[in-house]
């Protein structure tokens, strides 16, 4: 209970050389409030204390405050820093798509790469936009012995490509295969001198393998063509774009292991058309179709003068093609 001659004053201010005891009695002491503090530009960096710090402690002597060892600034400097350093979900995804490449790195090389990017199509290939089923969810693996995959084993057992980096993966972070495929896939790209491909991991597999009769067959006309990838939610542009994954392999669009923009100067060339030798036997029915279609030529003409433009518009339909149909994890 304070009187009027006398008020309450809080013991860190009693004595204090600021405050005279006539100034205390008219002193009125603010309901303090939580600061606030926001942060622009670049992390503030501690400075070394202009004192050096009190020694530390011996193993019978007591600390009672965390002042003792600090003073304020420090203290404050410590609060602000401390939880930075708890990983974020970022730097987790960032780290485990590092660990992802690395293992794939060791295991993937230039002529394993075609097989590789094929596993992609056909596993993310068997979208369906109206029944909302297929996609990249890793099914391929239930579906390697249907006709449409014939040779697809060799990407993902007999070569060892796939499950021994998976198997050096799952040690450190578990992977779906849907995740793995998607990454292998851009890898197969890039390491052939392709550009360079970000992909986002969480994708869940699936049980069961995909409805049949999805994938696109290699007979099929421009308009077949069209048709189809339209099913899986994918424009003419795309189609294309898609198609130059061709350049690739064994289909004689130039060299079977560097990804440029051959598949489509050699698709104007029609060289097919000519009797001889090995000539007539470059690229597949579906290949050869997409150069009689003036929508597909446009978009071929465009890539076979720009190559940059090609990996730029590849990328963007890949990053969409491994997302469709995908299930998600929960963060």
């Amino acid at each position: 209970m304070t009187t009027n001659s006398t008020r309450w004053i809080h013991p860190t201010l009693r004595g204090s050389p600021v405050l005279s005891s006539s100034s205390c009695l008219h002193f009125k002491i603010p309901a303090p409030k939580p600061p606030t503090f926001q942060f622009v530009g670049q992390p503030i960096k501690a400075k070394a204390p202009a004192t050096p710090p009190p020694p530390i402690p011996r193993a019978n002597e007591r600390v009672s405050r965390p002042s003792d060892l600090f003073g304020r600034r420090e203290l404050f400097l410590l609060s602000t820093t401390v939880p930075f350093l708890v990983p974020s979900p970022i730097a987790v995804a960032a780290d485990e798509i590092f660990q992802m490449r690395e293992e794939i790195g060791k295991v993937l090389s230039k002529g394993k790469a075609a097989g590789v990017l094929r596993l992609v199509f056909h596993d993310a290939g068997t979208f369906d936009i109206y029944d909302k089923t297929g996609g990249m969810n890793g099914s391929i693996l239930h579906e390697l012995d249907r006709p449409e995959n014939k040779g697809l084993k060799k990407s993902v057992k007999a070569s060892f490509i796939l499950e021994k980096a998976k198997s050096q993966i799952d040690i450190l972070y578990p992977v779906s295969w849907a995740d793995l495929i998607a990454v292998a896939g851009a890898e197969a790209v890039s390491v052939c001198g392709g550009p360079k491909i970000p992909v986002q991991l969480g994708r869940i597999d699936s049980m069961l393998a995909d409805p049949e009769q999805k994938l696109p067959e290699e007979s099929l006309d421009a308009a077949g063509l069209k048709q189809c990838f339209q099913r899986t939610g994918f424009s003419t542009q795309e189609l294309v774009a898609l198609s130059g994954a061709h350049t690739l392999g064994s289909k004689g669009f130039g060299n079977p292991t560097i990804f440029d923009n051959s598949y489509f100067k050699i698709l104007l060339e029609k060289p097919w058309l000519s009797s001889a030798g090995m000539s007539a036997m470059i690229g597949l029915p579906s290949d050869r179709a997409l150069v009689e279609d003036d929508e597909c030529t446009t978009w071929i003409s465009k890539y076979a003068n720009d190559q940059n433009l090609f990996f730029e518009d590849f990328k963007d339909a890949y990053i969409k093609l491994v997302n469709t149909g995908a299930r998600w994890r929960s963060i």
